[in-house]
């Protein structure tokens, strides 16, 4: 794990009185991007919920599989990354670019942190291209209005929301989010997504620890209504399972953790509807 040296003063327009959960990820994969505040809500989350650096290490490993199996077995070329997160090893365009050096990948986040590590996110290889987009969730219209620069939406695109659908606390505005970028992409695309699970007793208590700290919530949803994310989409196999155990690698012993996800297929049209297309 590498060593934390210390808190250096936060860039311009960084709070680092408040945790913040994207910093609290880093810690727990072992980072060094985050502030003392961020350790020390991080261990009182952990001591309550001792299986969340295993969670975060688990929902990393997801995105690995995953992305590489959309490239090499799906042969997709293009991702629109949102919630994006802060640099860790293999990054989704790191991935990518492995199996397809020419992949496009498009980054999105809103986070002052993550937009000033952006060059660390842009050093993809030198055939392909890797962007990023300063953007927030909550206005899917523009995502897509920025990502059209980059990635052509005649061709198919691989949307990935990790981890992030749990900041939107509205359940009804979620779905219609999740719906309303979907629409927007052609046929042939796909869908890559994980989220917390409110499965345990103890995660939810160290959950609504974090959030009283003032931080941005972070809502633990059930897999039935993680699952109502995919409606009218083409669930890959083998469907919507916990992390860990979604085409785990070959001679592993993968124990399921509370965070689910899934790769889907979309069918022809896509309507922003609460009703299959």
């Amino acid at each position: 794990m590498p060593e934390n040296l210390g808190s250096p003063s936060p860039p311009h327009g960084i709070d680092s009185t408040v945790p913040h959960s994207a910093r609290i990820w880093n810690y727990w994969l072992g980072g060094k991007d985050n502030y003392e505040v961020d350790r020390v809500a991080g261990d009182a989350y952990r001591e309550i919920a001792p299986n969340i650096e295993t969670m975060a290490r688990a929902s990393r490993a997801f995105l690995v599989r995953a992305v590489a199996f959309v490239a090499s077995e799906l042969g997709v070329r293009q991702f629109l990354d949102i919630g994006t997160g802060l640099p860790a090893e293999d990054n989704t365009h790191q991935v990518a670019q492995r199996v397809a050096p020419r992949s496009r990948i498009v980054y999105v986040d809103n986070d002052p942190l993550v937009l000033s590590h952006a060059a660390a996110l842009l050093r993809g290889g030198s055939e392909g291209v890797t962007d990023y987009v300063a953007a927030d969730l909550h206005e899917p219209e523009k995502i897509i209005e920025a990502a059209r620069k980059i990635l052509d939406f005649d061709k198919p695109v691989a949307l990935m929301l990790m981890g992030i659908l749990g900041h939107i606390q509205d359940y009804d505005e979620a779905r219609s989010i999740v719906r309303r970028l979907l629409a927007a992409l052609p046929s042939g695309s796909y869908f890559v997504h994980y989220d917390g699970t409110d499965t345990d007793a103890d995660l939810k208590k160290a959950q609504q620890g974090y959030d009283d700290t003032g931080a941005v919530p972070y809502v633990l949803r059930s897999p039935q209504q993680i699952e109502a994310f995919y409606q009218g989409l083409y669930l890959m196999e083998p469907g919507l399972v916990s992390c860990p155990l979604w085409r785990p690698e070959p001679g592993t012993n993968p124990q399921p953790t509370d965070v689910y996800g899934g790769v889907a297929r979309l069918p022809p049209a896509i309507k922003d509807t609460d009703g299959a297309p």
